[in-house]
């Protein structure tokens, strides 16, 4: 048996960690179970720092052991284990940790910004891309812009130090990060493969860092470092209406170079007023997603100074994935009716774009990329974007001026959600011209499914890709339009994601997002990192299905992946919305409907703020209006207060806090109370075909004994009568599934099966490459609808847990109790988790069905049969089979 895998703070080989005494893990392979294991920890000289020798131990998981590391310190460690014989296998390969900058003291640096004046106050969003192309051309080579070149829009800053470096250099290190997006590079090449950088945060509470080694690029003698600085998140266009100086105007760097001679001797080359600057290079506009304007015959002229700033935040490790570039596209062109180029990559992704060609001097080269084409097969992008008197965002696209000969191009500040890149141009451009290149978070797919139904296949693939697409560092509602960070798709989606991806580092970096955002009476966001939201949305903060994923993904991360640091770790924050939901119960807010309940029950229901309560169901279930979001949803603020205080009392006892558990648990079950009684009510029947009013209370386990037996017999009835299609809104489409298949196994397949709309095979069905924000389409919201949105791609959860019946249920032990059924002959899951691969397949058979699992070295499972047979099971492939039984039997 061997270690594998091993990773730090669920990194591997992490540079610039900003944690002292970083968590360790690793994997075991070849082999039954570990007897016992050994780790070793080794400084940069091969001098050993601890050992814990051998350990009596089955766990693949490590609490630091030795003194907290300082900053900078590079350490490598390694494990062997001892199998379940007492044999010992062979050391793993070392792995390497370093850490990064963890003291506000370790920065020498300043923050230094372009020489030029931005004004203070917000401005509003880009107009007329037309306007701004004439707007820019204007400006001549080696004209430094101290004016805006449109209503607070700048090129991007271009900065440069020339230093050297002496013989006998054995270790670089570059920190880096900006209030804006940053690309840094040594004599041309760029640094890293991080894109985006330094990603998305709220700038005004949290700036991220990144650690290069750049030690293979310096070769003893003269080198120069330069960074181009854009507006990104920071000062660019956020949200739907492309809002502007969102956490700032003036945009800022700051760079730290060290180098570490064999001598000991250590040199750093830092930002300050002595950089070079200027803003006169190729990039004339950049923003992250109106697209780039680029003049590839110009180049900087460093003519200026930077001016040295401050930035009240210390930068900080993100201990996150990099955002990197991954997939590539490169189809041959066809004409479109309107006699453009047309590139259709055959998958909606979010990322950039590429071009590889020769040309003349001057000539230009224009492209837009979009989800869809119009009636007549041009491109459109009226589906993403939102227009007003002549003005119109996102515009994803790009202007190129060309050099003479060979240019190549790939955009650096912006990213874009499309299929499909329309090009005008008098250039030649032709097949390998132009590549589309996928851009997301670097986080390993740990989750494959395959069934007989290929459309459920599709969709599958197609839930992958939309991930893929709303996973740049931060999880976002879509790539096009408004790139949020909606706290309600996040929670509605974290089970789903952690089957397919290795989404903890990612997930945790946005709860940080999340509770930064946090106000004093415990409050919680709709969207973070903040930033981009119209202020009329702010009174729908704090909405239940949404605000509540400060809870509902830390308790599900510690589910799912075993790991309850992460409750330790946020609880603080977690402890205060709690706090914010329970000074909610029993009050009365403005525009609230009138609710008659017992005194009892009244101190428990949830009848104030704004909300979106079940939102988006079809518009023949439930037409919305302006009530929706502007009068509290009693119904489902209580179901959900009842929900999520039980999950909070849940963490409370597995803290230790005994006080906290028996307050949220008296809580929840006042709330469940009440709800029983709302439920008898005429306004808020059981008696009701509305799908999402009946699943709610069934899978929160709110409802007594016959109130239950009711609702799961009328929700089959709801189901029937709506031809077997959705009928719920956004909380309840990811959770429709199991209440069915607790009870009801065959009208589950019935709804998954459906290929009419609503219905999740009617996107596949209608050629969708990524899941829609809506179930229409494009015909939803007047046209005005996403086509890459993850949400409604929650299902797959279900194909893990209860069709195929994997579930990890410990640190190295799952429960897999496969479900088949409807019209399937097969199906297959696979999830790489924590601790290994564990499989899960069935075939129908002649009268019966056959089951295949596979359980990872040293873990165990328990098997669950459809004809209710147990076995426990250790590591490695068992086979079975069983008879179908009718579900009466």
């Amino acid at each position: 048996m061997r270690a594998t895998n091993l990773t730090a703070e669920s990194l591997t080989n992490p540079l610039g960690l900003g944690v002292a005494c970083p968590h360790l893990a690793w994997v075991d392979e070849d082999g039954i179970s570990q007897s016992a294991c050994q780790v070793v920890c080794e400084d940069e000289n091969g001098a050993t720092l601890w050992d814990t020798g051998r350990e009596e131990s089955a766990s693949m998981q490590l609490d630091w052991p030795g003194e907290p590391l300082a900053s900078r310190q590079h350490v490598t460690w390694r494990v062997r284990v001892w199998d379940e014989k007492g044999v010992a296998g062979a050391w793993s390969e070392p792995a390497g940790i370093e850490v990064g900058l963890l003291s506000p003291d370790d920065w020498s640096a300043r923050w230094i910004s372009g020489d030029y004046d931005v004004p203070t106050q917000r401005v509003g969003a880009l107009g007329n891309f037309k306007q701004m192309i004439a707007a820019m051309h204007p400006a001549q080579p080696d004209q430094v812009v101290t004016e805006p070149i449109l209503e607070g829009r700048y090129p991007a800053d271009c900065f440069r130090r020339a230093f050297d470096v002496a013989a006998g250099l054995v270790r670089a290190r570059l920190y880096i990060t900006a209030c804006g997006l940053y690309e840094a590079r040594i004599d041309g090449e760029k640094v890293g493969g991080f894109c985006m950088a330094p990603g998305h945060t709220d700038y005004r509470k949290r700036v991220q860092y990144q650690a290069y080694d750049v030690t293979e690029a310096l070769a003893a003698g003269g080198h120069e470092l330069t960074v181009q600085l854009a507006d990104g998140w920071y000062r660019g266009s956020c949200g739907a209406w492309g809002l502007l100086n969102q956490y700032g105007t003036q945009t800022k760097l700051l760079a730290q170079l060290e180098l570490t001679y064999a001598d000991g001797i250590v040199e750093s080359v830092e930002t300050g007023p002595d950089w070079q600057w200027s803003n006169d290079g190729p990039i004339l506009f950049a923003d992250n997603k109106d697209g780039e304007i680029v003049d590839a015959t110009r180049m900087p002229s460093y003519s200026g100074h930077a001016r040295a700033t401050h930035h009240d935040v210390v930068p900080t490790a993100s201990n996150n994935v990099p955002v990197t570039m991954h997939e590539r596209f490169s189809p041959a062109p066809g004409k479109t009716p309107n006699g453009r180029l047309l590139y259709d990559l055959g998958q909606n992704i979010a990322g950039w774009v590429e071009l590889d060609f020769d040309a003349h001097g001057g000539q230009h080269v224009l492209l837009r990329c979009g989800e869809m084409l119009d009636e007549n097969g041009n491109l459109t992008l009226k589906n993403i974007q939102c227009t007003r008197e002549g003005f119109a965002t996102p515009l994803q696209q790009v202007e190129y001026v060309c050099r003479e000969g060979h240019n190549h191009y790939r955009t650096t500040f912006c990213v874009f959600g499309f299929r499909y890149v329309e090009v005008e141009t008098d250039a030649q451009l032709g097949a390998g011209s132009l590549t589309a290149i996928a851009l997301y978070s670097d986080m390993a797919q740990t989750g494959s499914f395959e069934s007989s139904n290929e459309l459920l296949n599709r969709f599958f693939d197609a839930t992958v890709w939309s991930t893929k697409g709303n996973s740049l560092d931060v999880p976002t509602d879509c790539p096009t339009r408004e790139r949020h960070g909606w706290s309600g798709d996040a929670q509605i989606f974290f089970e789903t994601f952690s089957y397919l991806f290795d989404c903890r580092t990612f997930e945790r970096k946005w709860l940080h997002d999340l509770f930064d955002w946090q106000k004093r009476d415990g409050k919680l966001p709709q969207v973070a990192p903040a930033g981009g939201v119209d202020s009329y949305m702010r009174f729908l903060d704090g909405s239940v299905g949404w605000a509540d994923a400060g809870i509902l993904i830390p308790y599900r991360y510690w589910k799912h992946y075993g790991d309850a640091s992460v409750l330790s770790e946020f609880y603080d924050g977690m402890r205060r919305y709690a706090e914010f939901m329970v000074a909610r119960c029993g009050k009365t807010g403005p525009f609230a409907p009138r609710v008659r309940l017992s005194r009892e029950n009244r101190r428990y229901l949830v009848n104030m703020g704004q909300s979106y309560g079940e939102w988006a169901e079809p518009e023949d279930v439930h037409k919305m209006d302006w009530k929706d979001t502007v009068a509290p949803h009693p119904e489902v603020a209580t179901a959900y207060t009842a929900y999520v205080l039980g999950c909070m009392a849940q963490i409370a006892a597995e803290l230790g806090r005994a006080e906290d558990e028996e307050r949220y648990r008296a809580y929840s079950e006042g709330c469940r109370r009440a709800y029983q009684e709302l439920s008898q009510l005429p306004e808020y029947t059981l008696d009701t075909d509305r799908q999402a009013r009946l699943v709610r209370p069934l899978v929160f386990g709110l409802l007594d004994e016959s109130q239950t037996d009711f609702a799961r017999e009328r929700l089959v009835r709801a189901c029937e009568n709506y031809g077997w299609r959705l009928g719920t809104g956004f909380l309840s489409t990811p959770l429709i599934m199991d209440v069915l298949a607790s009870y009801d196994l065959d009208a589950a397949y019935r709804l998954l099966e459906n290929e009419q709309m609503p219905g999740w095979l009617f996107m596949p069905k209608m050629g969708a490459t990524t899941v829609w924000e809506s179930w229409e389409g494009t015909q939803a919201q007047g046209g005005i609808a996403s086509l890459n949105h993850y949400s409604k791609g929650a299902v797959c959860a279900w194909l893990f847990r209860v069709m195929c019946g994997i579930e990890p249920d410990g640190e190295r032990h799952f429960t897999v109790a496969p479900r088949p059924g409807g019209h399937f002959s097969h199906a297959r899951a696979a999830y790489q988790s924590s601790c290994g691969r564990v499989e899960s397949g069935w075939v129908r058979t002649d009268g019966g069905w056959r089951f295949s699992v596979t359980v990872p070295s040293n873990a165990s499972a328990t098997v669950v049969l459809p004809d209710g047979s147990r076995y426990e099971v250790a590591a490695g492939t068992h086979e079975f089979s069983c008879t179908i039984r009718s579900q009466e039997d």
